[in-house]
């Protein structure tokens, strides 16, 4: 987590903690004992069978080769189902199985051959990568995966690639008969049969089948190795864990890692109609449609917590969600290496993919390493995203075709390109943008807008450029304003900085300007944490009283009409920095930094 003191509410909630019954789960249990500490059950799922509203699940260390579906779920935030790992205790919940008589093919190639009876009723190697906005790069991928001590290997296009000699990466292929599987992996300098092998065999770890298990808490897992399906807008989002159109439920502290796709899923549940839209617009204003004769309302889906995880190696998403995520809170988290070995390609990879962020509060995170970090796709009303740090990569943060009301407040975007805004009704206050700024022209089309802290649609827009609104931002080098400059629809600038070549825009009157002044600006990652190094100048304070940004200072967003407030309808008012600590009302200082000092200075940011 960052350091400093904690001041800025990302809304939260807390359950009461009223529990029942206690049942314990070990690897040396009987799924006919009770579950008591000196009778423990064997597995996860047979705990889950058993526990009602109130109960918790104690998971001690082992490792779990199973899929955790639970039949059912809390009655309140109060009256949960609580699955945890035992306090100090390793516990890993995996979709693969150990495979051990690899028979050697040639040099580095080994082979192993299983009955298909050994997959039961999925067989990731026979499952192929598909849906909408997917696109294989010319060639087939299977949701299976092999794994040597833990780390994947990468399946090759044809067999004849992994006969070839090992290259910087290792290959592995597959194929299936009507009686066996057999794959073909290469092992550089090493019998797999002396080392940790392992494959996909279940295609999530802990995803409930059927819809509505409201109020669950999964804490302190290590969830890994899913042959996760590519998860849509349109489809069912299956992820390495997830709610699977549910409400309430809290995921926290886990290790989630290794999903051919996504990780954590906070998304649709599947009907027949999805995954055969033509890829428009249109399809995806049908999904809606069909999502509220499947009760998406306010009142029975989203309202998550996602928090304090870390989740890395997914070729999807780290955290994806259709609909489903509405009305969360994601804060937390640190998300690497998502979508980075480029195994194929689409239109749903990010560290974060939401369509309808309604009243979603993404805070505190830490996403690095990634194709785009953040992408609020469709619907990001009401959403907060506050004091996170992007670096290194692809790109920091995507708006596409939302009409607002949104804030980005408090954030280091710190990657070569930080924003690409095709959005209206975005509010821009107190950021660090040290990348390009791309502006997109006109789209036509039609996309929702909603009543405030509302599923329910109040109408539908096309997206020109403009209504944006940036205030107090310190811009470095590549960033360039200007490209609003021609924004038919209205837009506010005001108190921002710009550094060392980035450009205002004519919208701002009177900006400041250090054209010549080289912020020395750096990221560096320490033993004890990440840490920023940049050159502030007091002087920026003095040379301008800037206003504190509040609620009425913001307006309202155009298309929808609606204000810059909390989820609750409280107003807004930017008054802590990027570490929660007060700035001074009165004249707040430029950039996520309420007190950074004069000159070269290093700041701790993320630990």
């Amino acid at each position: 987590m960052k350091t400093g003191v904690w001041k800025f509410s990302c809304f939260v909630a807390f359950a009461a903690g009223v529990h029942g019954a206690e049942f314990n789960v070990a690897t040396n249990g009987n799924d006919s004992n009770p579950g008591t500490p000196a009778a423990p059950l064997r597995t996860i799922q047979r705990a889950a069978d058993l526990a009602q509203p109130g109960d918790v699940i104690t998971v001690h260390a082992g490792v779990y080769r199973e899929r955790v579906s639970p039949p059912r779920g809390g009655e309140s935030d109060a009256k949960r189902i609580v699955y945890q790992a035992a306090p100090g205790e390793r516990v890993v919940i995996t979709g693969s199985e150990g495979v051990t008589n690899w028979v050697k093919v040639q040099d580095d190639v080994w082979k192993v051959t299983l009955p298909n009876s050994f997959f039961g009723v999925f067989n990731p190697y026979t499952n192929l990568i598909h849906g909408d906005w997917f696109n294989p790069l010319g060639r087939p991928h299977h949701t299976g995966a092999a794994y040597l001590n833990g780390k994947w290997l990468t399946e090759a296009a044809t067999l004849q690639d992994v006969l070839k000699p090992v290259g910087t990466t290792a290959l592995w292929s597959s194929q299936v008969d009507q009686t066996n599987t057999t794959i073909w992996a290469q092992f550089k300098n090493v019998n797999p049969n002396r080392q940790r092998v392992e494959i996909n065999v279940r295609q999530t770890v802990f995803y409930p089948k059927k819809t509505g298990i409201n109020y669950i808490t999964v804490r302190g897992f290590t969830l890994e190795d899913a042959a996760t399906q590519w998860a849509p807008p349109t489809a069912e989002q299956i992820g390495l864990i997830g709610p699977h159109w549910s409400k309430g439920w809290i995921i926290e502290s886990n290790v989630v890692r290794y999903s051919i796709c996504s990780g954590i899923s906070l998304g649709k549940y599947g009907d027949q109609w999805d995954n055969t839209s033509a890829n428009t617009a249109e399809g995806y204003v049908e999904t809606i449609e069909r999502a509220f004769t499947n009760g998406w309302t306010r009142e029975n889906i989203g309202h998550h917590i996602v928090r304090d995880n870390t989740i890395s190696h997914c070729e999807q998403a780290g955290i994806v969600g259709s609909l489903g995520a509405a009305f969360s809170t994601i804060t937390g988290n640190t998300i690497h290496d998502i979508h980075v070995l480029n195994w194929f390609s689409g239109a749903e990879m990010a560290g974060i993919k939401l369509h309808g962020a309604i009243d979603v509060q993404i805070c505190h995170n830490h996403i690095y390493h990634t194709c785009l970090g953040l992408w609020l796709d469709w619907m990001a009303q009401g959403t907060r995203v506050s004091g996170n740090l992007f670096h290194d990569n692809g790109r920091d943060v995507f708006v596409e075709v939302d009409h607002g009301p949104f804030l980005f407040d408090n954030n280091l975007l710190l990657s070569p390109a930080s924003l690409a805004d095709n959005s209206q009704g975005g509010a821009y206050v107190h950021n660090l943008f040290a990348g390009t700024l791309d502006v997109y022209g006109f789209d036509a089309r039609q996309t929702p807008f909603l009543k405030a802290h509302s599923t329910a649609i109040a109408g539908f827009h096309d997206n020109p450029r403009g209504d944006d609104r940036y205030y107090n931002n310190l811009f470095v080098r590549r960033s360039d304003l200007s490209r609003y400059d021609h924004a038919p629809l209205p837009v506010w600038m005001a108190g921002n900085v710009f550094l060392d070549g980035a450009k205002p825009s004519k919208f701002e009157k009177n900006p400041l300007v250090e054209t010549n002044f080289n912020p020395a600006l750096r990221l560096v990652k320490k033993a004890n944490g990440w840490w920023l190094q940049f050159k502030f100048d007091k002087a920026w304070t003095r040379e301008r009283r800037r206003p504190l940004v509040i609620t009425a200072l913001l307006g309202k967003a155009i298309i929808p009409n609606l204000p810059y407030e909390q989820p609750d309808g409280a107003p807004i008012q930017i008054a802590t920095d990027y570490f929660g600590r007060p700035r001074n009302e009165a004249n707040p200082a430029p950039g996520p930094f309420a007190n950074p000092g004069n000159g070269l200075v290093t700041l701790e940011v993320w630990r």
